[in-house]
């Protein structure tokens, strides 16, 4: 998510969770490219470092070792820059890279040609995925949705799929189960107005045995992402290989990830206690942070202890004294020479001792309790089977009129007569 999952919120997530896989923020090669090699912009000192000899580039590709499993996220639809930006971002050893094929954002899709557009050319995706391959030794993955535009038949999935696969060396696909509209819809209503198709991501998953898939798109917290993982599909030997959970993590991090680690993986204990705890050891990490990579043109230290701390604006939401919390946290952010330790005691005076000490919410009920709803249909077959597509006719979505979607009458009267594209066999064995 960019601008959302720097390297900042990704240290708060850690502090709640040391099982779960972290992504960066989607990453422009031209970015990783460009800035190869380059001095600091503006620093203190004059001499073109931050701390410990920070460069431009590490502003956006530096990480404390223990985010890791981490992936790096790339953008791009030139296959040799993302050829020479995965041979840079190499140096970095991140532990996965991924090509996105599903942000549908006007200025990546549309002004980039990147990101969901990609989807138009499954040929073209191949290719930035050799690049990829060619250009570093980590396993390349890809994140894509179901369908764009009037392109979003379940051939067209199966099809986009099988020439990617096939062309190259990736076994893993992230399905945000929605189709995107690049005309008319912006990326919040992309994540909204299209219907989840839960059941696709599945039905990939019997077509296509020897490729891993996980599923994004309206799983809201980790005992969600339990149960989907649990689930068995009428007609699928196996579950998801995993779960993206994106704007819900940041939204309301501690109910989405604190019981990650024992609810999802076993463990005995989460490594976040309480929130009282986790923003101590957060407000620690901001301290050593704060001016790492130098300065403004005005002097400020970047980043500074806004940058670092609000991340931490929604970790009491649902929770009684949250608006005071963060009506707080802007107030401590507009007075010089405060640290982040200094801000985060003396927001935390708002709040009780007992949601500071409580421990993670371990089960829906306390989580409904708290005020958190669970997104709706995010547990997949819970209750009722999901029933898997088998007319490779079938659309991501209804035609759309305006900002809605199509009656059956309408979209019976609106929609042009299918013309799926044939589903290719794949070649080559799980690696």
């Amino acid at each position: 998510m960019m601008d959302w999952t720097d390297v900042h919120f990704r240290q708060l997530c850690r502090l709640m969770t040391k099982r779960t896989t972290l992504w960066t923020e989607m990453v422009v090669d031209s970015t990783i490219v460009y800035t190869d090699g380059k001095p600091l912009a503006c620093v203190a000192s004059g001499n073109g470092e931050g701390f410990d000899g920070m460069t431009e580039l590490d502003r956006h590709l530096w990480f404390p070792p223990e985010q890791r499993p981490l992936v790096l996220q790339v953008g791009g639809s030139e296959p040799e820059q993302l050829r020479k930006a995965a041979a840079i971002a190499a140096r970095y050893e991140y532990d996965e890279i991924n090509i996105n094929c599903g942000c549908p954002s006007d200025r990546v899709a549309g002004k980039g040609r990147f990101g969901v557009c990609l989807m138009f050319s499954p040929e073209d995706v191949a290719d930035c995925v050799k690049a990829l391959e060619e250009g570093q030794t980590r396993p390349v993955t890809v994140k894509c949705r179901i369908g764009v535009d009037d392109n979003d038949t379940y051939d067209e999935m199966k099809h986009f799929v099988a020439t990617v696969s096939s062309r190259t060396n990736c076994r893993h696909f992230i399905v945000h189960a929605r189709k995107a509209w690049l005309q008319g819809l912006n990326p919040h209503l992309n994540r909204t107005i299209p219907p989840l198709k839960h059941e696709w991501v599945f039905a990939l998953m019997r077509d296509f045995p020897h490729i891993e898939f996980s599923l994004n798109g309206g799983v809201g917290g980790c005992h969600e992402a339990r149960d989907a993982l649990a689930y068995r599909a009428p007609g699928v030997d196996r579950g998801l290989n995993g779960v993206m959970i994106g704007r819900a993590a940041y939204n309301y991090p501690w109910h989405c990830l604190a019981d990650a680690d024992r609810a999802v993986y076993g463990e005995a204990d989460n490594p976040a206690p309480n929130r009282r705890w986790l923003l101590r050891e957060y407000a620690k990490y901001g301290d050593e942070m704060i001016g790492r990579f130098g300065t403004d043109r005005k002097g400020d230290k970047k980043p500074d202890a806004r940058m670092i701390l609000k991340h931490t604006l929604n970790v009491f939401h649902a929770e009684r004294g949250a608006r005071e919390w963060r009506r707080r946290l802007e107030d401590l952010f507009h007075k010089p020479g405060l640290s982040c330790t200094d801000i985060v005691e003396e927001a935390m005076a708002c709040m009780s001792d007992e949601v500071l000490d409580s421990p993670p919410p371990q089960n829906y009920v306390e989580l409904e309790r708290k005020g958190y709803v669970p997104v709706a249909g995010a547990k997949p077959g819970t209750d009722v089977d999901v029933q898997l597509p088998e007319d490779g006719s079938e659309r991501a979505a209804p035609p759309r009129i305006g900002k809605r979607l199509a009656t059956e009458e309408e979209a019976a009267r609106l929609r042009r007569a299918p013309t799926p594209a044939p589903a290719q066999q794949t070649v080559g064995s799980s690696s």
